[in-house]
């Protein structure tokens, strides 16, 4: 899949999520961030803090390629 901007990836993370049966707190326990964080991600949100995108990510087990 072919992500080009932060809403794809929140929306990404929703259907990731959801398929894997987990909550949004579910998820916020074990990638160790908000709640909060995950509301604000799912929605596509932008934000600064990469390293809670990659644990989210990393939790759901989705994995990043870049290209340059």
């Amino acid at each position: 899949m072919n992500i080009t901007n932060i809403s794809e990836l929140g929306k990404l993370i929703k259907e990731t999520r959801k398929s894997q049966g987990l909550t949004q707190a579910d998820l916020a326990i074990s990638a160790n961030v908000g709640v909060r964080f995950i509301v604000d991600l799912e929605n596509g949100k932008e934000t600064a803090q990469i390293g809670k995108v990659f644990q989210v990510c990393q939790m759901l087990g989705l994995k990043f390629e870049l290209e340059g």
